[in-house]
């Protein structure tokens, strides 16, 4: 360990330990080439006695670091210090329960909750991380940023270069692979667009190529700072249901950042006597991009406390190369076939006594509307953890006494064409749209009403029906 460092980069092999200081701009171990942890001595920092700690920096919200909900949590993530933290506001977002929608998830009213991180300032989860990041760029001086992505994390970064004015963003983006809405966002706020050809894993390869031969800082979540930022979504999960350990935590699964870090926060929590279980961790996949489904689930790949076989997961690679498989869902936010925290993700699964699922876009879709139904409009890679927990309850793996959390990670407007279509009763459009995602029908579809300019016919549509 660094002596001198309360926080440090740790490679997370075990038969590695390698470390490094916070001051270097590290993606993997440069010993072995895994992936690192930000790990804290925990002996000489101050640890809070209990969660009211936190509950009182809501009397300070003329305090940046108490209004963001990332560092309002400071002491739990305590690299950097407050003079460097970069904040805007992100982490307002909110733990809803949901009792419109646990009928059709089969859950009691009061045992279901969403977790809907559409409401940060770029519209995703991805501002909880992005803070961290950028906290740590500034940290370092560096003066360009850059990452892959399917749409998020593009905007996200794009928005924090152009709201601090500090750095010169650079996004990877693969051919036809982003939602306008999401794209609309990295060009609007100014970032550098570079489209090749390929998919997320395409440009997630050339990124990493490009940030290490000219200096880029990787904001990818392959950065371990970013994933000191997402784990501030359980610790707000946690204060929504009064401190108190839900049976459940289900959550999309794409590059497994958030999985990883939600892991990362329980084992830390639990470490530090501030919480006194763990919760079961539930992995969700699109049909047309599991790879943790079937590596975990299929192939029994297990973290075995470090010592996960890379032979299962490099075969499973080259079959992919080999049969040209690309990932397909209308998920596009999880749309990612080798998944850059698998690992980590790994290591929360055994953390977290966890499992993987996944579900079809037509689950993803029917479950989507089902939460816009209840009041929160999400991108359809948020609705794939209502629609896991949904499979999981007719599996019986969730009882019928569980307290659940589903994550949302998204706005729905991130992704409105798929909205549009599959609530249109416009055949075109939908075959277009989803046709080609194996979506072949619209269960929960809400169409708009066409009526003649007339008085009478207009009441006649809206009159309530006896």
């Amino acid at each position: 360990m660094l002596r001198s460092e309360t926080a440090f980069q740790k490679c997370i092999a075990p038969g590695c330990g390698a470390t490094a200081s916070i001051q270097e701009a590290l993606v993997t171990c440069p010993r072995c080439g895994d992936l690192l942890d930000i790990q804290y001595d925990w002996n000489r920092l101050p640890i809070p006695a209990d969660w009211t700690v936190f509950e009182r920096k809501w009397g300070r919200r003329h305090d940046p670091l108490c209004h963001s909900g990332v560092w309002r949590f400071h002491e739990l993530l305590p690299f950097a210090s407050p003079e460097h933290v970069v904040t805007v506001g992100e982490g307002q977002t909110l733990l809803q329960r949901a009792d419109g929608v646990a009928p059709y998830v089969d859950l009691p009213a009061g045992q279901l909750f969403l977790q809907y991180e559409g409401l940060n300032p770029s519209g995703s989860f991805k501002d909880n991380g992005m803070s961290a990041a950028f906290t740590h760029a500034q940290m370092i001086g560096a003066r360009q940023a850059a990452c892959a992505s399917t749409g998020n994390t593009s905007a996200s970064l794009a928005m924090y270069c152009a709201v601090t004015q500090r750095m010169r963003a650079v996004i990877f983006i693969g051919s036809g692979k982003i939602a306008y809405g999401k794209l609309s966002q990295a060009l609007e706020y100014g970032a550098q667009t570079v489209q090749i050809e390929g998919d997320f894993d395409d440009a997630m390869f050339r990124v990493r190529e490009v940030a290490e031969q000219l200096g880029i800082y990787l904001v990818n979540s392959l950065n371990p700072f970013r994933l000191e930022g997402q784990k501030t979504i359980m610790y707000r999960v946690l204060e929504g249901l009064r401190w108190e350990v839900p049976d459940w935590i289900v959550v999309p699964g794409g590059n497994l950042g958030n999985s990883s870090a939600f892991g990362k926060a329980f084992s830390e929590l639990h470490c530090l006597g501030l919480i006194d279980r763990l919760p079961r961790l539930a992995v969700i996949n699109a049909e047309g991009a599991d790879t943790l489904y079937q590596l975990y689930e299929v192939q029994g790949m297990r973290w075995d406390q470090g010592r996960a076989d890379r032979a299962t997961s490099d075969a499973y690679f080259r079959r992919l190369d080999a049969d040209q498989r690309r990932a397909s869902t209308i998920a596009s936010a999880i749309e990612i076939n080798r998944p850059v925290n698998l690992r980590k993700c790994l290591r929360a699964l055994e953390t977290c006594d966890g499992l993987v699922r996944r579900v079809s876009d037509q689950e993803i879709l029917d479950a989507k509307a089902q939460v816009g139904a209840g009041g929160i409009g999400c991108e359809p890679a948020s609705a794939a953890s209502v629609a896991g927990a949904r499979r999981l309850r007719q599996e019986g793996q969730i009882g019928a006494g569980d307290r659940v959390v589903c994550v949302l990670t998204g706005h729905q407007l991130k992704d409105p064409m798929a909205t549009v279509a599959y609530h249109s009763r416009d055949p075109e459009r939908f075959r277009e749209v989803l046709g080609s995602r194996g979506v072949h029908e619209a269960v929960f579809s809400n169409p708009p009403v066409s009526v003649p300019n007339d008085f009478e016919a207009i009441v006649r549509a809206i009159r309530p029906s006896d």
